[in-house]
């Protein structure tokens, strides 16, 4: 057998890929559905207006060279349609480097949203699934068992991830030293889930060990990652579980799943080896390629790793323009108070507190007491999230939050179809919109069963006061 190849981690590579193009479908389908309203021509942060002030060099993407709703729209339904395709097994059926090609496709797709994104796309698990599907480019298809050069990569990447998410806590809020930062994480998290409400209304020493848990499973197993057989399948498979339960636990976008997707090739699955027909070496230019990508990796994960290393280490970081080697990180702090900012419209000519304000409903951002938060993830509600953002602070929403208001005053149809529902139709939209800063907390269970509500919330005081479009020439 080559030395370059591993036979044994043939099905392991095999459910990683179907995994990987799965993750994509959703970021992909994420795009076209809100790309539009978000970072469109009349969006709330439009693209042209990005690459008409940062250089390509900064911020390479397809969207430099040419832009457009329709252009947009369908990189965005060409990344699901390839998505798809490698989903259902294509890269098996066409030689290797049609095979490579299709993967370096999404690929060259995702950065270009990515990179023009701005505030919309400032998530970790951007560049980690862009990280991750470039790892995907060199990882071979059935014409050449799995690349040991490549496997080695991807436990590398996941070694940062959690390593570095674990770091981050311990250095950060001293909450997760002592323990009690789960009293109130499934209550403050961005986006609760159905089941988010349980877990905060566990007992509190439980909340304790679960946080232990973390921490041994965040800086502790992460080495053994790169241990022999069976305990480095042992340290992944720790790892999906508890990815698992921080599924149950709220709703983290496709970050938990793309995390679960990268322990995949580490776990040596049973009788997962290569096929007796399959070749047992490389192609020459395929084993150069891998070695000289895998220098360049090594080479700029420098920066990551002294990130690491740093008492002053920042999470979610990008070191370079293509993502490929980044720095990664969650929840250093914790807040002990959940906040919610609550847009309402009124029709009336003249707005006071009795003018029959209606509120606009998001789809999974807490807004109605009485709705259970839902299961959304791994779709990724991006206005909802940076509405959490701007519950915290003003200034995290400045860049978009007038044109959110402004797009709801002329009732766009593109932004509308963002929130789960609008108490204004279109074609009769609200004279004016007002915005008010809530606090929330979930309701205890004897609560909830004389109220039937999920939430309380009790005013705390005006986010935007009651505010109208100028003229029909003039904006906000």
């Amino acid at each position: 057998m080559d030395w370059f190849i591993a036979p044994d981690y043939w099905l392991s590579r095999l459910v990683f890929q179907r995994a990987l193009a799965a993750v994509y479908l959703v970021a992909f389908l994420t795009a076209a559905v809100q790309f539009r309203a978000l970072l469109g021509e009349r969006g709330m942060l439009p693209v042209p207006r990005f690459t008409a002030r940062v250089p390509f060099r900064r911020a390479p993407s397809l969207f430099h060279l040419y832009c457009s709703d329709r252009f947009c729209a369908g990189c965005a339904w060409a990344g699901c349609a390839v998505s798809a395709a490698l989903l259902a097994g294509l890269d098996a059926l066409v030689p290797l480097g049609a095979a490579m090609a299709l993967w370096l496709v999404l690929w060259v797709l995702y950065l270009s949203i990515v990179n023009v994104g701005q505030t919309w796309y400032a998530f970790g698990w951007e560049s980690l699934l862009l990280e991750t599907g470039f790892l995907a480019v060199f990882l071979g298809n059935d014409e050449v068992a799995p690349p040991v050069v490549v496997l080695f990569l991807l436990r590398w990447l996941l070694f940062r991830v959690e390593f570095g998410a674990g770091l981050i806590k311990m250095r950060g809020d001293p909450c997760w030293r002592n323990l009690t930062c789960l009293h109130h994480h499934h209550e403050t998290q961005p986006m609760p889930g159905p089941f988010s409400r349980w877990f905060h209304h566990l007992p509190k020493p439980l909340h304790r060990v679960e946080t232990a848990a973390n921490h041994v499973t965040q800086l502790a197993v992460p080495f053994l990652l790169f241990t022999p057989q069976p305990v480095a399948t042992a340290a992944a498979s720790l790892m999906i579980v508890t990815q698992l339960w921080l599924v149950l636990s709220g709703n983290f976008s496709w970050l938990n799943w793309l995390t679960i997707t990268l322990a995949l090739p580490t776990v040596r699955f049973p009788g997962g080896d290569a096929p007796a027909s399959a070749p047992d070496t490389a192609p020459l230019w395929f084993e150069v390629l891998v070695l000289a990508v895998a220098a360049l990796l090594l080479f700029l994960s420098y920066h990551p790793v002294a990130n690491m290393l740093s008492r002053r280490q920042v999470m979610n970081r990008s070191f370079d323009p293509l993502h490929l080697v980044n720095t990664y990180g969650a929840f250093g702090s914790v807040n002990r108070v959940r906040y919610e900012v609550i847009l309402e419209g009124t029709t009336d000519e003249v707005p006071h507190e009795d003018s029959g304000w209606q509120a606009y409903e998001f789809r999974g951002k807490p807004g109605d007491p009485r709705r259970r938060p839902r299961q959304f993830a791994p779709y990724h509600l991006r206005l909802d999230w940076l509405m959490w953002f701007a519950a915290l602070s003003p200034g995290y929403a400045e860049p978009w939050f007038g044109k959110l208001v402004e797009r709801l005053l002329e009732g766009d149809r593109a932004t509308l179809r963002l929130l789960r529902s609008s108490p204004f139709p279109p074609d009769a939209p609200p004279r004016y919109i007002r915005a008010r800063l809530f606090r929330y907390r979930f309701t205890t269970r004897r609560e909830l069963r004389e109220t039937g509500a999920y939430w309380v919330r009790a005013y705390v005081r005006e986010y935007l006061p009651p505010t109208r479009l100028a003229g029909p020439a003039q904006r906000l």
